[in-house]
């Protein structure tokens, strides 16, 4: 079921920028976090450092949440050389369609019998099935979940299951489902 609107107002907040690895992320601060109508993955639109975007902010698996800043967004906020960014944060039921990965997409290619089934998917599943499949380093238990979310979708599920939804999914930012990154904001 789709987020719902806040009616509390937008969400203010400034938070430092991280790297973890290559990554670059911002944390919400808890009281942001709180503020939000789930743990798990929540679609917002709103602004970074004044620049329009919409995203899905991820879950740290402590309670809290937070934003990844790809390289087209960091040079279009001109983060080169900044510690933080000041954010406001709506929450929406609209959710940004999810990128779909190479192998996930190649295989719903291969399974015409799929054709309308993906397309069918709310947005909101479709980040679930992505970020199911996504969530492993291990390259054969991608495949493998790859094969399963293909077989499941065929059996009429619409949606995975069996995995923490407000746990940190990401394997390059991840130990243990949660965000490597653990000082308090």
């Amino acid at each position: 079921m789709p987020q719902k609107e806040s009616s509390k107002g937008p969400i203010r907040f400034t938070g430092p920028l991280q790297r973890v690895g290559t990554r670059c992320i911002v944390r919400l601060p808890k009281a942001a976090s709180l503020a939000l109508p789930s743990r798990g993955q929540v679609a917002v639109h709103g602004t970074l450092n004044d620049h329009a975007f919409e995203t899905v902010v991820e879950p740290d698996g402590l309670r809290g949440h937070w934003i990844s800043i790809d390289d087209a967004l960091g040079r279009a906020l001109g983060l080169e050389n900044a510690d933080e960014v000041t954010a406001v944060l709506e929450p929406s039921k609209a959710w940004p369609e999810p990128q779909l990965p190479k192998d996930l997409g190649a295989a719903l290619d291969d399974a015409p019998d799929l054709a309308e089934t993906w397309p069918s998917l709310t947005p909101m599943a479709r980040w679930e099935w992505v970020r199911w499949v996504s969530a492993t380093r291990n390259p054969e238990t991608r495949q493998r979940r790859v094969e399963v979310a293909i077989s499941k979708m065929r059996d009429g599920k619409r949606r995975p299951c069996c995995f923490d939804l407000a746990s940190c999914t990401d394997p390059e930012l991840s130990r243990g489902g949660k965000l490597k990154v653990t000082d308090d904001a």
